[in-house]
């Protein structure tokens, strides 16, 4: 297995890339230059490159020589590029040069370290036998990227046995590697329900039926969702993020209409059903007892993200050889963010971990923060751990 000395000599190239990216942070299906800058790293070390799949997704392909070049095995190592709609407050010197947009998920650092694996292994083709896809994805911050590439025909055209992706989590410590051996992440669907009533003066609520009030005991009833109807032992989230009704230069007029948009999340597929059939339920019910109309609609984006068993198993050996035993965990609590890469699990089986960068000397605070940084002291470990699951899928 190669261990973590072998991938620090790289830490250089990726400190270069990540902060190179950092800068230059793109949204999803925006990752223009970021995509050029992964084919060009690609080509480099002499891997074979596919570009605009899904727009402005690449994939490298890396065939082993091992054991006679034979193997018919292939995985996928993902990492994804996107950047998010935020202001960044580091006051780095690589800070976000592109106003409203910042890396404040550390895709900057899933890439970099994905190039330093691809490097490496390129460059020692003869440890592993079969093929590897680096996967680089786009848009996996709420716009569909993940999906967007398997309907672009990733796995047709790609084809993966398997499929890994490995995620920062500034709440491990550095270089720690966590491979949940179930739900890791939430689904992730949102919805809304519109209330429309008789509007009126609000000196005269009587001549009208109030979809405001509706509105407000539907939001306090909401919460009796994951209180009162979801087993204990179970998770759920039910939030609302969007409440819109009448105008702010009108306060004596009772609208007619009052939409409400929110969240709901859950890490499985009963959860997921019982808080749709709610949502909806509570609507309609609290609807009707004002004398108003309801009508909800829920969207599932995104299912959650599980891992399959052989592949956990198999990833949390790979950490443990790679980075040590004592760095490899084969547990952590499940998280209630989402993420697309579960359509990727869905299609074909694999792992997703949580690669530790906490640091007390490097406070980049949490994810989707302004302040965030990506550590890039957990480059090598993350690059290192992507080479050691190739050699133990495709090992020679």
């Amino acid at each position: 297995m190669p261990a973590l000395p072998d991938l620090e000599p790289l830490a250089e190239a990726m400190t270069a890339w990540r902060r190179d990216l950092h800068a230059h942070p793109e949204l999803g299906f925006e990752e223009h230059r970021t995509a050029a800058l992964v084919a060009r790293a690609l080509r480099a070390a002499g891997i074979e490159v596919a570009e605009g799949i899904a727009g402005t997704g690449v994939v490298g392909t890396l065939r082993g020589t091992g054991a006679g070049g034979g193997g018919n095995r292939a995985i996928g190592l993902r990492a994804d590029m996107d950047a998010l709609a935020m202001q960044e407050a580091t006051g780095a010197p690589w800070a976000s040069r592109s106003p409203g947009r910042m890396h404040a998920c550390g895709h900057d650092g899933h890439t970099a370290m994905l190039l330093g694996a691809a490097t490496w292994l390129s460059a020692n083709r003869d440890r592993f036998a079969g093929t590897v896809q680096l996967i680089f994805q786009p848009a996996e911050e709420s716009r569909g990227g993940a999906g967007a590439m398997l309907a672009a025909g990733l796995f047709e055209r790609f084809p993966v046995d398997a499929v890994y992706a490995l995620h920062n989590l500034p709440g491990l410590p550095l270089g720690t590697v966590a491979v949940p051996p179930g739900p890791v992440l939430a689904s992730s669907d949102t919805w809304e329900v519109t209330f429309r009533g008789r509007g009126t003066h609000g000196a005269k609520p009587h001549l009208g039926t109030d979809a405001t009030l509706a509105a407000a005991a539907f939001i306090v009833a909401l919460q009796t969702i994951v209180a009162r109807n979801l087993d204990p032992m179970e998770a759920g989230v039910v939030s609302v993020g969007h409440l819109a009704a009448g105008h702010p230069e009108a306060p004596n007029v009772i609208p007619a209409e009052v939409l409400v948009r929110g969240t709901a999340r859950a890490l499985s597929a009963p959860v997921r059903d019982l808080l749709e059939g709610r949502i909806g339920a509570i609507a309609r019910g609290t609807a009707a007892s004002h004398g108003v109309e309801a009508s909800p609609v829920y969207t599932r984006r995104l299912p959650p993200t599980v891992n399959h068993a052989a592949q956990a198993a198999l990833l949390h050996r790979a950490a443990g050889a790679t980075l040590g035993s004592d760095r490899a965990r084969d547990h952590h609590p499940p998280i209630t963010a989402g993420e697309d890469f579960a359509l990727l699990l869905e299609a074909r089986p694999g792992a997703y971990a949580w690669l530790g960068t906490g640091d007390p000397a490097h406070p980049e605070g949490w994810h989707h923060n302004p302040r965030f940084d990506f550590n890039d002291a957990a480059l090598p470990a993350g690059a290192a751990l992507l080479c050691g699951i190739v050699e133990a899928e495709l090992g020679a």
